[in-house]
């Protein structure tokens, strides 16, 4: 058996997964990789069922918002644990605000159910075959997604944050 390195994980990946595998990085020891959205399942499938990688935690799946991003506005990233060979990883795939749509995958981890409807509540990222894709925190009546970098920070109309009160 080989020693599982985050080289030896990036090889694996891009052995199975070819021209679906985009870019990747390792930052702090941590190997992120970012791919094709229509392969998330498959590949997060992999990563579970290799008998040497045994990526069998989910720790967590987000968005992020890039409003600068054009046609890959919206990121899903999750993060994954082998607790066979204490490695984590990080999984990117890009989709447009315009269509946000990604499978979901509750049919491989049941922990991504609530992180799903988070993820559809705070950022509009629709799971397609969710099995109760709903909002979970915000209101129903909500229109729009509270995370999303859409709105400026601050009310440009406000004075009282003007620099002359403070010395600047």
């Amino acid at each position: 058996m080989a020693e599982i390195t985050n080289t030896y994980i990036l090889e694996k990946l891009q052995q199975h997964f070819g021209a679906d595998v985009l870019s990747s990085e390792e930052s702090y020891g941590m190997l992120s990789v970012t791919l094709n959205k229509e392969r998330n399942v498959d590949v997060i499938k992999f990563l579970r069922d290799d008998s040497e990688l045994q990526f069998n935690f989910l720790t967590d799946l987000c968005a992020v918002h890039y409003p600068d991003n054009v046609g890959n506005e919206l990121c899903m990233v999750y993060h994954m644990h082998s607790f066979y060979t204490n490695l984590r990883i990080r999984l990117k795939f890009f989709i447009p605000i315009s269509h946000p749509h990604i499978a979901t995958i509750t049919v491989l981890y049941d922990a991504a159910n609530w992180q799903e409807r988070e993820t559809f509540d705070f950022y509009g990222v629709v799971f397609d075959g969710h099995p109760n894709l709903k909002r979970i925190v915000n209101v129903d009546e909500m229109d729009y997604f509270p995370l999303r970098r859409e709105y400026p920070l601050e009310d440009g109309t406000r004075n009282d944050k003007a620099d002359e009160y403070f010395g600047r």
